[in-house]
């Protein structure tokens, strides 16, 4: 068990095997190489993948198939085999998400960037998706559904 501080949740007790190790750091945080996956709450769609060396970095981020229904991509060989990935359900993946100016309406998903983990290993890999039809941008919720909200 490993102790760490952490702003958003205060000190926290991770299990050693529920450490997400990114040997490469994640794109811009390079230097960053361990995290912990942590459930927004029970119900909910989000988590966020929490630093275990920089108490203030943790990333929103969520399952881009709840929001996303025809997402895809490939993982090249390469990194299929440094995440050791040896059958489908050994892949977790996420996105992170953005809330421009605190408006959860407006928030998007980095579908160009998801982050990729081995669920047995933990070991993981942000990629950045090559020749891609995804942005970094992409609306969770259409206007028309966040007006509907609003309305009632």
């Amino acid at each position: 068990m490993k102790t760490v501080d952490t702003m958003r949740f205060g000190t926290i007790e991770v299990e050693e095997d529920k450490i997400v190790h990114f040997a490469q750091g994640i794109p811009a945080f390079e230097d960053e190489h361990d995290f912990v996956v942590i459930p927004y709450d029970e119900e909910s769609p989000y988590f966020f993948l929490q630093s275990l060396q920089t108490p203030d970095l943790a990333f929103l981020m969520t399952v881009p198939y709840l929001f996303f229904k025809d997402y895809e991509f490939e993982i090249d060989d390469e990194t299929q085999a440094k995440l050791a990935l040896e059958a489908p359900d050994d892949v977790l993946v996420y996105v992170l998400l953005t809330i421009p100016h605190g408006s959860i309406k407006d928030m998007t998903a980095n579908l160009m960037a998801p982050v990729v983990i081995n669920a047995k290993t933990m070991q993981a890999k942000q990629l950045v998706l090559e020749k891609s039809k995804y942005t970094t941008k992409h609306r969770l919720f259409n206007e028309q559904e966040t007006a509907g909200k609003e309305a009632r």
